[in-house]
């Protein structure tokens, strides 16, 4: 799979594969996709023990690359219906740039953060997801600061910002 290597303004520079640009640590674009249903709880999948970073930890519903010379959301949409089994709109609403090591690997993304909502159950992908469950974002706080560790690096670094959203829209 080929990524989108980007400056710190999101502007491409390249492309290249996926797996050489996390062990190299360069800055690529990623999506990170937040479902919610009407109750405001986030559709939270545990990422499958095949993955070949972060396996097993809980994330937001769903994470991945866009493709080279694809548009955004609608390659994040497809990704929604590959991983988790369903679709639903999605909107921006805001992007931020992480780095953060994950043993031998780098996570250096210029990460565009996706809200959907939908309210019936999933059909995980099983190569992709090991469980998932809904969560309050009260109850997620908690389990973030009482367990870190069972949660994806990306995740812990945008969780405030994705509360203060879901409070701007209220």
């Amino acid at each position: 799979m080929q990524v989108i290597l980007v400056d710190k303004n999101d502007k491409e520079i390249g492309i290249s594969e996926k797996l050489s640009v996390h062990k190299s640590g360069k800055l690529h674009r990623a999506f990170s996709i937040f479902v919610f249903n009407s109750k405001k709880e986030l559709m939270l999948q545990k990422r499958s023990l095949k993955k070949y970073h972060s396996p097993d930890l809980w994330t937001n519903t769903c994470c991945s690359h866009p493709q080279p010379g694809k548009e955004l959301i609608q390659e994040a949409e497809k990704r929604l219906e590959e991983e988790m089994g369903f679709s639903c709109r999605l909107e921006e609403k805001f992007s931020f740039i992480y780095k953060a090591e994950l043993g031998e690997l780098t996570e250096h993304e210029y990460d565009h953060v996706l809200f959907g909502r939908y309210d019936s159950e999933p059909n995980p992908n099983p190569e992709e997801v090991s469980d998932w469950r809904w969560v309050s974002m009260d109850e997620l706080k908690k389990e973030i600061s009482e367990i870190p560790d069972k949660f994806t690096e990306w995740l812990k670094l945008c969780i405030d910002r994705v509360i203060e959203e879901i409070k701007s829209c209220d």
